[in-house]
């Protein structure tokens, strides 16, 4: 079954390859917008027990095209995580007893 969804997101990875992400969230901050994404990789999924996630920033460019980029400060990067984090407690619940 080869539906198309749109909240795939493909990038391109330090070889030149397209990886498929999933669109997870965007969240807005300090006049900054980043998105949240989880590979689809779906053998690498089931080896986990917690999903893995990437944040990239949004830049935006005179020509109104966005690129995402890599957050370099980790004071910045963990402030988008823990938002990430209470978003998703939020809206599905803590797991914890």
């Amino acid at each position: 079954m080869d539906e198309e969804r749109d909240d795939i997101v493909v990038l391109i990875d330090e070889d030149g390859e397209e990886v498929e992400f999933e669109h997870i969230d965007t969240i807005e901050m300090n006049d900054n917008e980043y998105v949240v994404l989880a590979p689809l990789d779906e053998d690498q999924q089931d080896d986990q027990e917690e999903e893995e996630v990437i944040i990239l920033k949004v830049e935006h460019n005179e020509n109104g095209d966005d690129s995402f980029v890599t957050i370099e400060d980790d004071d910045e990067l963990d402030e988008v995580f823990n938002e990430f984090q209470a978003r998703m407690e939020e809206e599905f619940g803590s797991d914890e007893d």
